[in-house]
């Protein structure tokens, strides 16, 4: 079996259900990606990516013959999407790379109240808009679904403008994603789920303390005395 069929085809057991062996190679792309984000390098773009391409063909079962019972299509629309926004995280990340002289592709900074006002709205409208969608589609668990595709988007964004918040955006995925993605026999995508969530915690408070370091420090007021 040549590597590429092994990609394909080959299956492990885990509790006694068949597991393809690309969703685990897929998440295990996706956690090197979270890592590199945590440093800030710019190949957690490209990385992720190569995770995203194998994870679309896991969650479609009934098109890629997937060993799973359900097909979850917001998990796999979501591949689609982070694919289309990681072109643009890739491109925003090596531009500030380029400008800063080869240093951390972007400096974390807390969103802005306008900007949470932003994510709030999208991430209400988003979900109701894929619910329907997901549910005509027949994907399974269609409310939890609509919320990881549009809260990964909105994280995946956040990421690449360098918003500190975008740490928690991930953690109210993962939340949800656990549960679901271990109703539906996906097990390895549940296991990465809890990890990303632990190195969410750690990415937050890195990203944080980051923020901190290189806020301005105010300017202090310079007070002249009048000559009499």
């Amino acid at each position: 079996m040549g590597p590429l069929s092994w990609l394909l085809d080959a299956q492990v057991h885990v509790a006694g259900s068949p597991v393809l062996a690309r969703e685990i190679v897929g998440n295990v792309f996706g956690l090197v990606s979270a890592l590199l984000g945590l440093r800030r390098l710019v190949w957690a773009w490209p990385v992720g990516m190569i995770g995203n391409a194998l994870l679309l063909t896991v969650f479609l079962g009934g098109v890629f013959a997937t060993p799973q019972e359900h097909d979850l299509y917001g998990q796999a629309g979501r591949q689609v999407f982070f694919f289309a926004v990681s072109v643009y995280g890739w491109w925003r990340w090596q531009r500030n790379r380029r400008a800063d002289a080869g240093q951390a592709a972007v400096v974390p900074r807390w969103a802005t109240g306008r900007e949470r006002l932003v994510i709030l709205l999208a991430a209400v409208v988003g979900t109701a808009a894929a619910y329907p969608v997901l549910a005509a589609l027949g994907s399974w668990g269609p409310l939890p679904d609509a919320w990881i595709l549009t809260g990964s988007l909105l994280a995946t964004y956040g990421m690449a403008r360098g918003w500190v918040d975008f740490w928690l955006l991930w953690i109210a995925v993962d939340a949800v994603g656990v549960p679901l993605l271990l109703r539906g026999g996906f097990y390895p995508s549940a296991v990465m789920y809890l990890i990303y969530g632990a190195l969410c915690a750690w990415g937050f408070a890195a990203w944080w303390r980051t923020s901190r370091a290189t806020r301005p420090a105010p300017l202090t007021p310079i007070y002249t005395e009048a000559v009499a």
